[in-house]
């Protein structure tokens, strides 16, 4: 089996770096791509896939079909590099609507619940944040996700209509920043680990504070030293890949 390929030694494709037509990308490359929101990771990957000129292409880190931002797309021989960096920390942006609950905790489901929200005040936000997620927590992954329980995605068992209880798992959130409150969003700046739900945590804290919420917006910023500025779509690899012949 061959051996992963040192991070510092492949090429990273961005806009500091664009590919040229003629690169080579069975010899293995890193794209930093920017996700478009309803776009799945697979949608993302199966366009690059027939523009890269090679089948071996994976990405390092899912983003759910609401969410924008960094996508980080490996070809070729860098494709035994993915788990290094699925294991760096991310960096997200994400809106919080207080008020309602969904069953995929984010705006992709419709409400299930709802709850007064009033009361919450940008005090109690920040007293929560700091006290029950910052550091290592034990957070329960939703239902609707990706996750298997005996050959089975949780989403699909989900759809079924199965409830299943979820045990929690480890996490580390390195970094939890307020960056906006104006009832009924707030908007957080989070640096955590991998295995990290942004909506397991509009969830949480929503109930945290004595009301409901779900992620109604998410962007990730970045992926360990990789950041989402650097990042180009789908559609402008495309266009900088076009053969001339």
């Amino acid at each position: 089996m061959a051996k992963a390929l040192p991070l510092e030694t492949l090429p990273v494709f961005g806009t500091q770096n664009q590919p040229a037509t003629e690169f080579d990308f069975n010899q293995g490359a890193v794209l930093l791509v920017d996700k478009p929101q309803t776009w799945t990771s697979f949608d993302a990957v199966k366009y690059l896939r027939g523009r890269v000129r090679t089948k071996k292409v994976g990405h390092a880190g899912t983003l759910d079909p609401m969410a924008t931002g960094l996508l980080i797309v490996c070809t070729g021989k860098a494709t035994k590099s993915i788990s290094q960096l699925q294991d760096m920390r991310k960096e997200y942006i994400g809106e919080i609507t207080f008020g309602a609950s969904t069953p995929s905790y984010d705006a992709d489901s419709a409400p299930d619940k709802t709850a007064p929200f009033e009361h919450i005040t940008r005090d109690s936000v920040q007293q929560i944040l700091d006290t029950r997620f910052s550091g290592d927590v034990m957070q329960v992954p939703p239902m609707y996700s990706a996750l298997k329980r005996n050959g089975q995605k949780l989403y699909e068992l989900a759809r079924r209509g199965k409830e299943i209880e979820l045990e929690p798992r480890p996490i580390t959130i390195f970094e939890i920043e307020m960056l906006y409150f104006q009832l009924p969003k707030v908007t957080l700046k989070i640096v955590c680990s991998k295995g990290t739900y942004i909506r397991s945590i509009a969830h949480d804290l929503g109930l945290a504070l004595k009301s409901r919420g779900h992620l109604s917006g998410l962007e990730r910023t970045a992926i360990g030293d990789f950041r989402n500025e650097y990042a180009l779509t789908p559609h402008q690899y495309s266009d900088l890949l076009k053969s001339d012949g």
